[in-house]
């Protein structure tokens, strides 16, 4: 699977809650050569910041993920994402609430759907989670980038409080336990 003009590059489309703050934990990966801030899963086209967020575009917001499968795995990828974000909330993170921030994997072929439920039952036993996961497994239809302010936002405002309070905990923490998988 190739969308991206590289074949030896595939593409993963994961939402999480906010975008700000899964975007910086995979840019930081070994293997992943771009990450977008956007829009996957709703009705409406081309769908700017303020729509999503009134939560009736039926759009989440995502990260696009560009990697070499050669250097991480599409099932790492799934690993990092259901751990550094609560799969077990329905339609929100923390205090973001809606739909626009549910927890959904958009798979773009059949065997990103295979190994996406089969990630998602592993951690389940694994009981990384107290409670069930609740992550939606659906298929990939269109990615509409954010606008470009919300293109790595986390290291564009290092001193906002949002990326202070709530992104950069996550990301050290993130650092720590993932220091061998790092882009050097």
């Amino acid at each position: 699977m190739s969308e991206n003009g590289n074949k030896n590059l595939e593409v993963a489309t994961l939402g999480g809650g906010c975008f700000w703050c899964l975007e910086p934990i995979f840019l930081e990966l070994a293997g992943v050569t771009d990450v977008v801030s956007g829009y996957s899963g709703g009705q409406v086209g081309y769908p700017s910041y303020a729509a999503v967020c009134t939560g009736q575009t039926g759009h989440a917001e995502v990260i696009q993920i560009t990697f070499d499968p050669r250097i991480i795995s599409y099932r790492d990828l799934l690993a990092v994402f259901l751990t550094y974000h609560d799969p077990t909330t329905l339609n929100r993170q923390g205090n973001d609430v809606g739909t626009q921030y549910r927890s959904v994997i958009f798979y773009h072929d059949e065997e990103q759907r295979a190994d996406a439920e089969e990630v998602v039952r592993a951690v389940e036993e694994a009981n990384v989670w107290e409670r069930p996961i609740v992550t939606e497994i659906t298929p990939f239809e269109r990615f509409y980038p954010a606008e470009g302010y919300h293109q790595e936002y986390f290291y564009n405002n290092p001193g906002q409080g949002y990326c202070r309070i709530i992104i950069a905990p996550k990301v050290a923490k993130f650092r720590k336990e993932y220091a061998d998988r790092l882009k050097q």
